[in-house]
């Protein structure tokens, strides 16, 4: 049996007969191996180096040195080798990741559960779904045909060597050069090289696979040039979930998410590294290899065809419309279960009075509310407790819930809506238009729309957390909330959820800075040529911080839990009340 063992960022396939021998044995073989094929390298270096453990690469488990090899290792499995000596300095070094534990199902993906591409129909429910391995993917046969169409005008223009832009001559401020003929393959890897700019982490795994879906899914609409071969290079890579180091940071989406684009294609290129469940992080080529899949060799235009495009802010768009979705109807729940325990009245939602203002939203949360809160149906006993107080109204953050939560969920609905529309757009330049026979060089690339559309749920995902607050405030502070303080017995013993609602405070205050608007931003790039820039990526991150703040906070109230034994009286119509609600 064969071995995959990785020292040092190195690959070295070490052949165990027939399996008997020790981990131990195959680790520090493989260690004399790495430093015996290293330039310059000596045994007495050898001997002062120590093996600190020995990884699977799937799932990181440590492997016991006296274990026999095919007891715990399967013919062509991989594995991890480090060293006392890899460990950082832990003032002079960054920390260094030795593995990634798997990410995805162990299963990696269901070998029958596909999702056709076509460029036109992809929602982002399904881009989130592909992103956690739900589905492996295809092309629809039309897709094929309007991609192989429009790939023989590219191969037309090549074989009769005419100057056209950005297939035969360069790119950017150097779109005026002719590229010889012979030289037309060598651009195309030295765009993609040159364009691997970025800095940062590298995205997370399933954040890598929306992104390679994503860029599928444009390239299938067959406006693009790009050969029908490359593209299913591209299907392949995703189904077998080889997952390129893409960099968080460096786009600025004026021409496209140039940088992280062309560290995808870098990967699959078989240069720089590479990510795969059954491999962990290790070289391109090695992990292309491990899956029988070859690197990438591009003909004219597929370079561009592959880096010009919004996906990276249209996927982590995507993600965050719906997150933003999740979390504004856990926020009308929570609204309701907390107006209830505060004693409020649901008669501000009266139908009557949300039809005199004319909003989707508004009426939406007020039913919403109504259906959750006291009806003949399902009475509350804590609202039965207080029919007949003298109390006129509430505070705004419970009476003004449809108001406010309406227009969030507006806003999360016109926001989905763009980013559907920019899931199924062709973003490259420049674009063929196979059934006119033209190529015609624009600006589709532009980011403008998902951007301003982020920035707004970014707003709009923060009024809600900050009513939540406003809400968490009232409930644990005694002057409006007539509960004990804090929502504890024994206070000063305990203190309750004093430090909850800081939580909460810290957080929102923070959304505060995120919803500064990074699309208002430009500065210009590219000598000139890309004179209006919109930061389009800032405007993805953001939005989706935002809602992962919004949302960690719903969760912080939950595993606390407003019914706690340590409430008294109030919390036990409240508790009584919400079964009531659950059974509704």
């Amino acid at each position: 049996m064969k071995i995959s063992v990785r020292v040092r960022g190195e690959w070295l396939q070490v052949p165990c007969k027939k399996g008997d021998e020790t981990i131990q044995w195959l680790s520090e073989e493989s260690v004399r191996r790495y430093f015996r094929l290293q330039s310059g390298s000596n045994q007495q270096r050898l001997k002062t180096e120590s093996i600190l453990s020995v990884r699977k690469t799937r799932g990181g488990a440590i492997l016991d040195p006296k274990d026999g090899v095919a007891d715990v290792l399967d013919d062509n499995d991989f594995i991890s080798v480090v060293l006392e000596s890899d460990k950082p300095h832990p003032v002079t070094d960054q920390p260094q990741i030795k593995y990634i534990p798997e990410q995805i199902a162990a299963s990696e993906l269901p070998t029958d559960q596909y999702l056709t591409l076509d460029g036109n129909t992809l929602t982002p429910d399904d881009l989130v779904m592909l992103g956690k391995g739900s589905y492996r993917i295809r092309l629809s046969k039309e897709s094929e045909e309007k991609v192989v169409r429009a790939r023989k005008i590219v191969d037309r223009i090549v074989r009769e060597n005419k100057d056209y832009l950005w297939i035969t001559t360069g790119v950017g401020k150097f779109a005026r050069t002719v590229i010889p003929q012979s030289d037309i393959e060598a651009v195309q890897l030295n765009v993609i090289r040159s364009h691997s700019a970025g800095v940062g982490n590298p995205l997370s795994p399933d954040k890598t696979r929306m992104l390679l879906a994503l860029r599928v899914n444009v390239l299938a609409k067959g406006h693009s040039g790009i050969s029908l071969k490359t593209l299913q290079q591209y299907i392949d890579a995703f189904n077998a979930s080889c997952l390129p180091w893409v960099p968080e940071k460096g786009t600025v989406g004026a021409s496209g998410d140039l940088a992280p684009l062309s560290h995808l294609a870098l990967g699959l290129l078989g240069e720089g590294k590479m990510w795969s469940p059954k491999t962990g992080w290790g070289n391109a080529a090695t992990v292309l290899e491990a899956y029988n899949l070859k690197p990438l060799s591009l003909g004219a235009k597929e370079a561009l065809a592959l880096i010009n495009g919004t996906q990276l802010i249209s996927s982590f768009g995507a993600e965050a419309v719906v997150r933003a979705e999740n979390i504004a109807k856990q926020g009308d729940i929570v609204a309701s279960l907390t107006l209830e325990v505060l004693k409020g009245t649901s008669r501000a939602f009266d139908e009557s009075v949300m039809k005199l203002r004319n909003h989707k939203g508004q009426q939406e949360v007020a039913k919403r509310l109504t259906a959750l809160l006291h009806s003949e149906t399902y009475p509350s006993e804590i609202a039965e407790s207080h029919r007949f107080c003298n109390r006129v109204q509430d505070a705004y953050t419970l009476r003004c819930c449809p108001q406010v939560h309406g227009i969030v969920h507006d806003t999360i609905n016109f926001v989905r809506g763009i980013l559907t529309d920019e899931l199924n757009s062709a973003t490259d330049n420049p674009i063929i238009l196979s059934d006119r026979g033209e190529i015609i060089s624009a600006g589709n690339f532009h980011g403008e729309y998902p951007a301003k559309v982020l920035d707004y749920l970014a707003i709009a995902i923060h009024e809600m957390a900050s009513m939540s607050e406003r809400r968490i405030e009232r409930l644990v502070n005694p002057a409006y909330s007539e509960l004990p303080a804090f929502l504890v017995k024994e206070g000063g013993m305990n203190s309750g959820f004093m430090l909850a609602h800081c939580t909460a405070a810290s957080l929102v205050s923070e959304n505060k800075v995120l919803c500064h608007p990074a699309s208002v931003d430009s500065l210009t790039t590219s000598g000139g040529t890309e004179d209006h820039v919109f930061y389009g990526w800032i405007c993805s991150t953001k939005s989706s911080n935002s809602c992962r703040k919004r949302g960690k906070s719903h969760r912080h109230r939950a595993s606390r839990g407003l019914s706690s034994d340590r409430i008294p009286s109030a919390s036990q119509d409240y508790s009584t009340s919400r079964r009531s609600h659950k059974s509704s």
